[in-house]
């Protein structure tokens, strides 16, 4: 638990997703002092399109904190009721990019927690194409806020190994567990200047941008090793995906989960084994999907939707 001094420091936090909600409840658990949340407003979600507080929120009010919801961040009215908490802290995880005279505000300044280690995958989606890229190694950052995005002075890091067995969803996980023990030691190194800031080194900079439909759809000419990286850096969400001919019909087609096998140098459209599908790819190698989602239908392994299917799948 936190000291007097810590205990004293008023933070004000700033985030969205689960993924935020990781640390927002470490802060919360171990005593620190959380005047407040700022989270994204309510959004129509489900099928009846029915508001949905964030993750965030939903955690926020079940311990009583207060919370603020802004729809612009320059707003007057919402710039005076952040200047009335009287914050010496701002903290964010997983948040939009927010103004000067936002992260300019409390006197200890604003730091965030980045999903990489930066200056390593700067932008939106630094889990995905982590993994995407074939990276062995990634990390969390903790940097104080400037006016360029995600390139501010860097106070802590601590690196995280990728396993060849993770995905999307399991890195997050180990990732937000980090994370939230981070931002603890950052928040008290602050607090007792025990922390040095450093800038980010500019040769190492590469992005992470966000993910469109365009940019997860899967490259048949690409070798199968790398579209096994792209199918696991975007599983479970958004997934990769393709269009296949589904008795004659295209069909959008979500993969989950996929291996490498070798490809006969005769093979030239999809084989069904009866337990996955292999689909031919760049370099003489061969995809072989092992989970799967087709338009309308539920998600399963590719064993489970072969075993009810009797159509044809083929390339178009």
């Amino acid at each position: 638990m936190v000291n007097g001094k810590l205990r004293d420091t008023r933070i004000v936090f700033m985030g969205t997703p689960e993924f935020a909600v990781g640390t927002l409840s470490a802060l919360v658990e171990n005593g620190y002092n959380v005047a407040a949340v700022i989270t994204a407003p309510d959004k129509p979600a489900g099928r009846g399109m029915q508001l949905q507080a964030s993750a965030v929120k939903q955690y926020a009010e079940s311990q009583s904190i207060k919370v603020l919801q802004p729809t612009k961040l320059r707003d007057e009215a919402f710039l005076e009721e952040l200047k009335k908490l009287n914050a010496d802290l701002f903290i964010v995880v997983a948040f939009r990019m927010l103004p000067e005279v936002v992260w300019r505000m409390p006197r200890l300044g604003t730091f965030n927690l980045h999903a990489s280690l930066l200056p390593s995958y700067r932008g939106a989606a630094p889990i995905n194409w982590a993994i995407i890229n074939g990276e062995t190694e990634t990390g969390v950052t903790t940097f104080f806020l400037n006016e360029e995005i995600d390139a501010g002075k860097i106070l802590l890091q601590e690196k995280v190994e990728i396993l060849p067995a993770d995905n999307a969803e399991t890195l997050h996980d180990k990732l937000m567990a980090v994370g939230r023990r981070l931002v603890l030691k950052t928040v008290d190194g602050i607090v007792d200047s025990s922390i040095t800031p450093a800038v980010q080194e500019s040769g190492k900079i590469s992005e992470a941008p966000k993910l469109f439909k365009e940019n997860t759809r899967i490259d048949w000419q690409k070798p199968a090793h790398e579209l096994v990286n792209f199918v696991r850096g975007l599983s479970p969400y958004p997934a990769a995906w393709c269009e296949l001919l589904v008795d004659e019909k295209p069909t959008m087609v979500k993969i989950f989960a996929a291996h490498v096998e070798a490809s006969p140098a005769d093979q030239t459209a999809i084989f069904n084994d009866g337990k996955s599908l292999k689909l031919p790819c760049g370099g003489g190698s061969c995809l072989c999907i092992d989970k799967v989602q087709l338009t309308g239908k539920k998600r399963m392994k590719a064993e489970d939707f072969l075993r009810g299917f009797r159509g044809e799948i083929s390339l178009q």
